[in-house]
């Protein structure tokens, strides 16, 4: 890995001009690899030839699990999330963030946590607030924090609210951005970029693919989806919404697992309906010679159906089931 900075750069409306204008800038030698996120949801993206064609650095869709090179810019893809892992870099579709993805706070937080001071941030022209949480995370972890002057943005809400809420260490108008970039990469060249171990599983927090897995904030009825109050009587330990519903631990164990089933029965009927959508749609290119377009949907059809034998192999698998053991229920009463 031979970088001392990771520059993660993310912008919105108005993005695709201040993009080709900031990347012209940048220094052909820069010692950084370049990730960037503009909001373009699941749509078809000219932006790696748009940006390779403004600037003196290649740029190219990312690829999930690749390894990252310095001077290369990596963009986002369609309706993927791009997330630090290490040296390398993931793709994901997780859940849409500020009504985006790809969303700039799954990569500027997975950048803080991965490398820390060597993270430089750079929000650029954009509406609402999408990428200050990240600002701010590479904040903390202390990294360097670059906001387009709101005054100079097509779109000021973005990074106006950066500033509010990030105290960013620069604010210059877009024309200085890349050549602030240059120096803060030069001058951060005496040292490395050292990868840092991540601190979720240490903090017990699930991760996966870059993707945090909280502890929901409630435990939830399965008759409503209202939040549960849990309250004990002598040791039985019961569960109750706001409209009523109560059921006691063991009942409502067995409750979420027939919920949980249910709800991945119905995913796997999905599945093989795309599956029988695909052979259908096989057979009707067959039948007009596109041959191409035939092998696609075969593709298809075959991966929807290894994907629905998947997730029958998962529900059908073997259940750690405590609610049919009383004793841990009884336990918790004393917790």
């Amino acid at each position: 890995m031979g970088w001392s900075s990771l520059l993660v750069i993310g912008a919105s409306a108005g993005g695709v001009d201040a993009l080709r204008s900031m990347v012209a800038g940048l220094r052909r030698d820069l010692a950084a690899p370049v990730l960037i996120v503009l909001h373009i949801g699941a749509h078809r993206s000219e932006l790696p030839a748009l940006l390779s064609a403004a600037g003196p650095l290649p740029a190219k869709h990312a690829d999930d699990n690749e390894r990252m090179q310095v001077g290369q810019i990596y963009i986002a893809p369609p309706d993927r999330h791009m997330i630090v892992a290490g040296p390398g870099l993931r793709l994901t579709r997780g859940p849409r963030e500020n009504w985006a993805r790809p969303a700039i706070n799954p990569l500027f937080r997975s950048a803080a946590e991965h490398y820390g001071r060597s993270a430089i941030g750079v929000i650029l022209t954009g509406r609402l607030n999408d990428g200050t949480a990240g600002l701010y995370e590479i904040r903390c972890h202390g990294g360097v924090t670059v906001v387009q002057d709101p005054d100079d943005a097509a779109w000021p809400d973005m990074p106006r609210s950066a500033v509010t809420h990030g105290a960013p260490d620069y604010c210059p108008p877009l024309a200085e951005i890349a050549a602030l970039l240059n120096r803060l990469v030069a001058e951060s060249q005496g040292g490395k970029a050292v990868v840092i171990p991540s601190q979720a599983l240490e903090e017990g927090r699930a991760m996966k693919d870059g993707q945090e897995f909280d502890p929901p904030v409630a435990v939830t009825c399965p008759d409503c989806g209202g939040a549960l109050r849990r309250q004990e009587v002598g040791t039985l330990i019961e569960y109750r919404c706001h409209i009523q519903h109560v059921y006691t631990a063991e009942v409502l164990a067995e409750a979420q697992f027939d919920q949980m089933e249910r709800v991945m029965r119905a995913g796997e009927r999905i599945v093989h309906e795309r599956s029988e959508f695909c052979r259908q749609m096989a057979v009707r290119a067959a039948t007009t010679g596109a041959g191409d377009e035939e092998r696609s949907w075969r593709a298809a059809e075959r991966q929807a159906l290894d994907r629905a034998y998947e997730l029958r192999d998962l529900i059908e698998q073997d259940w750690i089931r405590p609610e049919t053991d009383p004793r841990p229920i009884l336990a918790m009463a004393a917790d």
